[in-house]
C-alpha cells in the first residue's frame, strides 16, 4: 500500500530551493517564525554531495527546522521521514528527524513522542543519515507512536548539542513506508494500526472501535495481533475479528463481536475457554444481533460454578429468547464443587407456610440451599434471604414443621447456576453436555420466570442434582431428548442421593428423555405437567432388592398425564407433602392424573414391591379423579403381589370419599394379584342360600371398599332348591364384611347358579 499513489497524497515537503518561507524555525504552525531571511540560514545552490542545501548555523540548544505543510497521517498508514547531514566547522552537534504532532482544530496532541534517534556528527564533511517512522500504531520499528488523535503533523529536524557549527541538509524526504509493516494478507486491519498500545495497562478501548469502523466500512477483517489488549468500554465489533493476542476488560465491560459470535472467538479474544464463556455469556444477554451462543463443539474445562448473572453483571430479569448449543462443559475437581452447609436454629408457622422465621446466622444460609429437618418434604430450597428481618423464604410449605427446630441448609454448587437472576424466561439449552463427574451438579434455575427449555443434553454423573428449581422458575419448563447419568450406579437403589431434576411451578413438557440409577427421576411440585415417552430405570444388582420412586408427584390435584414412559424398576409416587396441614380440610384431595400406555417393569423385587404408590400426608384424604388404563406391569426373576398400594406411614386414604377412578384394560405379566376399577367378578353359587356373598376385596385397589355395582348378569340358568327357573332379580347391598369390600346379592328366595358382578370402589362422578 502506498497512499501516494493510490489515494494521490501529497507527502514529500518541498525542496530549500523553492524559498525558506515554509520552513519554520519553530513547530511549524501557524504564526511560527520563518527561516526565511534568517542571518543563520543560507541556501547552498551546489553541494558536492548534495546539490542544492540548506546550511545552518547551529546558534542556540535545539535548532528546529519544521516544514509548515500538513502532512496528513492516516489510520494505517506509516511514513518515513529522512535528511542527510554533514557538519561543515565548528563544534560537532548531534541531528534527529523531529515533528509536531496535530489533532483536531489545529491543537497539538499531547503526550505523543514527538522526536527521532538523535545521531552525533563526529567528523566534518561525512555524511550522515537521520531518519525516523512516524504513525498511529504502536510497533517494532515505529519511533513516533501518535495514536488516531493525530491527524497531520509538522515534520523536518533538530540539532542538538553545543553551539557554533555549521552543519548542512540535504532536502528531507517524507515517505509511505506502509508496506514494510504489511502483512502478506492484506484483508485485515490490524487494530495497533489505530494506536492500540498492546501492553496490558493503556486502555484500547477507542483504537479497538476505530480500527473495527475501518475494517468494516471496507470488508476487511479485524486483527488483534499479538499483545495484551486493556479494554476499558464497552467495545462492538461490526467486522469479523482474528486474535494473535488476547484482550481483558473490568466484569462489567462487554465485548461484542457480531461477526465472529461463538465461543471459539470469544475463547481466543480472553485466551481461555471458561472466560471466554462468561464473556460471550454477557453479550448474549446484552444485545440483540444473536439469538443464540454456538459452543462450536468445544469442551470447556471448569473449574468453579458458573454464576451466570455474574456473568452478565448488569442484569437481574431477562425474558428474551436466548439459546446455548453445541458443546460440552466438563468439571475439573477441586474446592470450588465442595457444597456449603450450615446449620441453624428456625422458627416455622403455617400461618406463612413459604417463610422460615428467626432463623440464627441468617447471613451463613444461601440463596439456593436445600432445606432439611423434621417435617420438610423433598427437595425444599431457599428462593430468597432477608438478613435483616432474619427470615428465609421457601421455594414449598413444610408439611410437620411447626414450631422451633433446627435445620439443615446444604448449598449444591452447579455447573450452570442462574440462581443470581431474580427472573430469567425463555433459556435453551441444546446439544449441550455437562460432564460433572461426579464433583459438581448440573443446573440451578432462577427463582421465578418461564419457558426454560433443554433439549438434546446429556447431564453425566451430577454430585448431587441434575437439575435444581429453587422457585418458579420451572414455570412451563420443557425437557426434551435429554439423557441424565447417575453418578451413583454402583450403589444400591435405597443408598443413592441424587435426584434427576425436580420442579415447583406448573405445565412442564418432559418428553423422550432417559435416566439412569437417581434416587429419583423427578420430584414434581406444580400440576398441569405433560410426561411421555421417558424411560428412567434405577435398579440395582439386589436380590429382592428395594426399589425407590423414580417419579414424585408431591401435589394433590396435578391435573397431570403420563403416556408412553417405560418406568423401570422404580415406581410412582404421589404425595401431598407441601402442605403445611396435609390433613384434609377444603382442598381438592389426590384427583387429576392420567395414566396411560406406559411399560412397567420390575426385577429382583421383593414380592410387596408396588408401581404406584400413593402417600397421603395427613388423614382425610381420598381419590377424586385416577386414570391407570392400557398399561403393561411385568415383573421379572419373581412375581409382585400387585401393583398398586396406599403407603399409610402418616395417614390411610379415606375410602367412603372415593370416586371418578378409572383403572382397567392393563396388561399383567408375573402379578399375583390383578386389580381394576370397575371390577368384573364371577361369583359362583353352589349351594342354595338367599344371601350371596360377593368378595372382590383382590381385585378393588388401594384396599378400596365395594361402595357401588354397576351391573349383575346370570351367568347360565338361576335355579332354586329342586332345580326350578328364579327370574327373580335380585338387591345388592354394597360395603358388606367387616373390611367393606364386599357386597351380597339378596334373592326373593334360596337360589343357586353363576353371575358376573360388575363392582366399584368408588363413586363414578
Amino acid at each position: 500500500m502506498n497512499k501516494a499513489i493510490t489515494d494521490g497524497l501529497v507527502f514529500m515537503p518541498p525542496a530549500f530551493q523553492l524559498g525558506l518561507d515554509v520552513w519554520s524555525s519553530g513547530d511549524g504552525t501557524p504564526g511560527a517564525p520563518s527561516w526565511n531571511g534568517s542571518p543563520d540560514a543560507v541556501l547552498v545552490p551546489a553541494d558536492q554531495d548534495f546539490g542544492g542545501c540548506l546550511e545552518l548555523v547551529k546558534s542556540s540548544a535545539t535548532i528546529k527546522l519544521r516544514h509548515t505543510g500538513d502532512t496528513p497521517i492516516l489510520p494505517g498508514c506509516y511514513l518515513r521521514v529522512r535528511a542527510r547531514v554533514k557538519a561543515m566547522s565548528g563544534n560537532l552537534p548531534a541531528a534527529r528527524i523531529a515533528g509536531w504532532a496535530g489533532g483536531a482544530g489545529n491543537v497539538n496532541v499531547a503526550g505523543v513522542v514527538e522526536t527521532g534517534a538523535s545521531v552525533q556528527l563526529t567528523a566534518y564533511g561525512k555524511v550522515e543519515t537521520v531518519e525516523a517512522i512516524v504513525g498511529t500504531g504502536s510497533r517494532t520499528g515505529v519511533d513516533m507512536s501518535w495514536g488516531t488523535a493525530a491527524i497531520f503533523g509538522h515534520f523536518g529536524l533538530d540539532l542538538t548539542g553545543p553551539n557554533g557549527g555549521v552543519v548542512r541538509i540535504d532536502d528531507i524526504e517524507i515517505e509511505d513506508v506502509t508496506a514494510v509493516f504489511l502483512r502478506n494478507m492484506l484483508d485485515v486491519v490490524d487494530v495497533r494500526d489505530y494506536g492500540a498500545v498492546g501492553d496490558g495497562i493503556a486502555n484500547d478501548a477507542a483504537a479497538f472501535e476505530a480500527a473495527d469502523a475501518a475494517a468494516a466500512a471496507t470488508g476487511r477483517t479485524l486483527l488483534v495481533s499479538a499483545g495484551t489488549y486493556f479494554l476499558d468500554g464497552d467495545v462492538t465489533f461490526e467486522a469479523p475479528a482474528r486474535f494473535e493476542g488476547r484482550v481483558t476488560m473490568p466484569v462489567n465491560r462487554r465485548l461484542a463481536m457480531t461477526r465472529s459470535f461463538d465461543l471459539n472467538s470469544y475463547a481466543a479474544a480472553f485466551g481461555d475457554e471458561e472466560l471466554g464463556f462468561r464473556k460471550a455469556f454477557q453479550a448474549l444477554l446484552n444485545f440483540a444481533d444473536h439469538e443464540s451462543l454456538d459452543l462450536c463443539g468445544r469442551r470447556i474445562e471448569v473449574t468453579a460454578p458458573i454464576d451466570m448473572q455474574a456473568a452478565v453483571n448488569n442484569k437481574t430479569t431477562f425474558a428474551t429468547r436466548r439459546v446455548i448449543r453445541n458443546g460440552q462443559f466438563n468439571v475439573i475437581d477441586g474446592p470450588a464443587w465442595a457444597p456449603t452447609v450450615a446449620t441453624s436454629q428456625a422458627t416455622y408457622s403455617s400461618t406463612n407456610e413459604r417463610v422460615l422465621s428467626g432463623v440464627v446466622n441468617i447471613a451463613n444460609v444461601a440463596v439456593g440451599s436445600l432445606v432439611t429437618g423434621t417435617g420438610v418434604g423433598r427437595e425444599v430450597y431457599v428462593t430468597s434471604v432477608n438478613v435483616g428481618a432474619g427470615t428465609a423464604a421457601l421455594s414449598q410449605p413444610l408439611y410437620g414443621a411447626a414450631g422451633t427446630q433446627a435445620y439443615t441448609f446444604t448449598r449444591f454448587k452447579y455447573v450452570l447456576d442462574f440462581a443470581g437472576f431474580s427472573s430469567l424466561s425463555k433459556m435453551t439449552l441444546d446439544d449441550v453436555e455437562l460432564q460433572c463427574n461426579g464433583s459438581a451438579s448440573g443446573i440451578m434455575l432462577a427463582p421465578s420466570g418461564s419457558v426454560f427449555q433443554i433439549r438434546d443434553c446429556h447431564i453425566t454423573k451430577p454430585r448431587d442434582r441434575g437439575i435444581t428449581s429453587i422457585g418458579d422458575g420451572c414455570q412451563g419448563m420443557m425437557i426434551d431428548r435429554c439423557q441424565f447419568a447417575s453418578n451413583e450406579s454402583p450403589l444400591r437403589s435405597q443408598d443413592r442421593l441424587s435426584i434427576g431434576f425436580n420442579a415447583n411451578a406448573n405445565d412442564l413438557k418432559i418428553r423422550d428423555n432417559r435416566a439412569m440409577h437417581f434416587r429419583h427421576f423427578a420430584v414434581l411440585g406444580g400440576a398441569g405437567n405433560l410426561i411421555s415417552g421417558n424411560h428412567w430405570f434405577q435398579g440395582d444388582d439386589q436380590a429382592a432388592g428395594v426399589r425407590l420412586p423414580g417419579l414424585v408427584l408431591s401435589g394433590t390435584d396435578v391435573k397431570t398425564t403420563l403416556t408412553g414412559n417405560y418406568i423401570d424398576n422404580s415406581y410412582i409416587e404421589w404425595t401431598n407433602e407441601y402442605e403445611s396441614d396435609p390433613s384434609f380440610a377444603n382442598q381438592y384431595s389426590f384427583s387429576g392424573l392420567t395414566v396411560t400406555g406406559n411399560s412397567f417393569t420390575a426385577s429382583d423385587v421383593a414380592p410387596w414391591f408396588r408401581w404406584f404408590v400413593i402417600k397421603p400426608y395427613g388423614a382425610g384424604h381420598f381419590v377424586q379423579g385416577l386414570n391407570l388404563s392400557g398399561n403393561v406391569f411385568k415383573a421379572l426373576n419373581g412375581a409382585v403381589d400387585r401393583v398398586e398400594a396406599v403407603d399409610t406411614t402418616f395417614a390411610p386414604l379415606d375410602n367412603s370419599r372415593m370416586r371418578n377412578i378409572s383403572i382397567g384394560a392393563n396388561s399383567f405379566t408375573a402379578v399375583t394379584q390383578l386389580c381394576a376399577n370397575p371390577v368384573r367378578i364371577r361369583h359362583d353359587q353352589a349351594s342354595v342360600a338367599t344371601v350371596w356373598t360377593v368378595d372382590g376385596a383382590a381385585y378393588l385397589p388401594f384396599g378400596g371398599w365395594a361402595r357401588n355395582v354397576e351391573a349383575v348378569v346370570a351367568h347360565g340358568m338361576i335355579t332354586g332348591p329342586v332345580g326350578e327357573r328364579r327370574s327373580d332379580m335380585p338387591y345388592v347391598g354394597v360395603e358388606q364384611g367387616a373390611a367393606k369390600d364386599r357386597v351380597t346379592l339378596n334373592w326373593l328366595g334360596g337360589s343357586k347358579g353363576s353371575v358376573l358382578v360388575t363392582l366399584r370402589m368408588d363413586n363414578p362422578n
